[in-house]
């Protein structure tokens, strides 16, 4: 890199603003966003989006599973592009910035480039993931999933959400289900900016994560089924107790997730009752257990635990049981090359930086299976996230935005 190009960093304000913009669209009750995959919300955002797009002088490609490519022309057009982005789609009670800081910091990449005038050889492309957070349609990460060859478009357009609306259906309503096939599109390598959804930079005062491996992940579904009966009437040592059963699983998996650690996670994040009534001994309990962990063996081991966990404690209380794994997706360790890029920029920026693993799954971990792939952190406050008080400072996000924008200036290979 030149003394030039190696001091570039992007225009903080600008990217501060679009991110408030943004946040306009699906607000939240408590200050954060609503903004679901394939809800009106998250139309109105994709089109604001493509507004900035075309802005830039980009023009966004829809594939059929609703993601957006939006690409920057290299002077080379048989070289395969860089790739940056995230996600636009929120938790029902989701935060501003989690997945959105790394679509539009990547916009703010492209941005500074068109106005200083530099030219890549290679394409950049800005990407917009559909349906990342999974919290309406499950399970998470699906379009950069069909993407990478992990699920196929006909089982991803079945998924249904809470209302029996399906994936596809809800694509072809909002008018994005683009007609470009899925995986056609490959990079030379893929960049995201993310917020660190966790505690550790605020801490230690530093101002990037290099990712080194998202952790894997496992969502064991469990339905207990037990006997309906009258709360107030009917004996306890008759009764077929569903929710019983349920309690015991979930002290269970907080002991199994423990007895991994210190790095294993492992909670009940989702649990529903029918039929929910107050007065009633629940005939069915569906739960879920969200289990994490950086290493493959100890995560396998821990959904066998649950799994049998489940079983024995069905068994105690003469109860049925049903298990199906919902989610999984395994360790992934990132490009040691793009890291080495990652770590150099931020360090010739003068940005304090350290190694880390990411406690929650991305696009990334599938995106990482087609090209080398690699992810940022910046901090987020008090390190909360999914929660409508979810925060980062200006300064955060200017920081994570640079070394991106050097991150790209270094792959993408600038010309004099």
């Amino acid at each position: 890199m030149n003394q030039q190009t190696g001091n570039m960093r992007v225009d903080g304000e600008r990217l501060w603003s679009r991110l408030m913009q943004m946040a306009q669209i699906g607000p939240g009750i408590a200050g954060g966003n609503n903004r679901q995959a394939l809800t009106d919300a998250d139309r109105e955002g994709r089109l604001l989006f493509k507004s900035w797009c075309e802005q830039e002088g980009l023009l966004p490609a829809v594939d059929a599973m609703g993601s957006m490519f939006a690409r920057r022309a290299g002077t080379d057009p048989d070289a395969l592009p860089i790739l940056i982005g995230s996600h636009l789609d929120t938790q029902p009670t989701g935060g501003k910035f989690d997945g959105v800081l790394g679509v539009l910091a990547a916009l703010e990449v492209v941005s500074t480039l068109n106005e200083l005038g530099i030219r890549t050889r290679r394409p950049v492309e800005v990407v917009n993931w559909t349906n990342e957070e999974g919290s309406r349609f499950a399970p998470a990460m699906v379009a950069a999933g069909v993407y990478a060859g992990v699920y196929t478009l006909d089982w991803a357009y079945a998924r249904t959400d809470a209302e029996g609306h399906t994936l596809g259906g809800e694509l072809e309503r909002i008018g994005f289900k683009g007609e470009e096939p899925v995986g056609q599109r490959k990079a030379h390598a893929y960049f995201e900016l993310h917020i660190e959804q966790g505690p550790i930079l605020e801490e230690v005062a530093t101002d990037i994560g290099i990712v080194t491996h998202g952790q894997g992940l496992r969502w064991i579904e469990v339905t207990l089924t037990g006997r309906e009966a009258h709360t107030g009437s009917t004996p306890m040592e008759r009764r077929l107790n569903a929710s019983l059963g349920a309690a015991r699983l979930i002290e269970r998996i907080e002991t199994i997730a423990r007895a991994h650690g210190p790095l294993a996670m492992g909670a009940v994040g989702q649990i529903s009752f029918a039929p929910n009534s107050r007065n009633i001994l629940p005939g069915k309990v569906v739960l879920t257990a969200d289990l994490r962990h950086p290493e493959l063996g100890p995560l396998v081991s821990m959904a066998d635990a649950v799994k049998q966990a489940a079983r024995e404690i069905a068994a105690e209380l003469g109860i049925g049981v049903s298990i199906e794994e919902v989610g999984a997706f395994d360790p992934t360790p990132f490009d040691t090359g793009l890291l080495a890029v990652l770590r150099e920029a931020a360090s010739e920026l003068g940005y304090s930086h350290r190694d880390m693993v990411s406690g929650a799954g991305h696009d990334a971990c599938w995106v990482a299976r087609t090209a080398p792939a690699a992810m940022i952190f910046c901090p987020c406050v008090d390190g909360l996230s999914h929660n409508e008080a979810e925060d980062i400072l200006p300064a955060w996000a200017s920081n994570g935005a640079d070394v991106l924008l050097q991150a790209v200036l270094r792959t993408a290979e600038v010309v004099d």
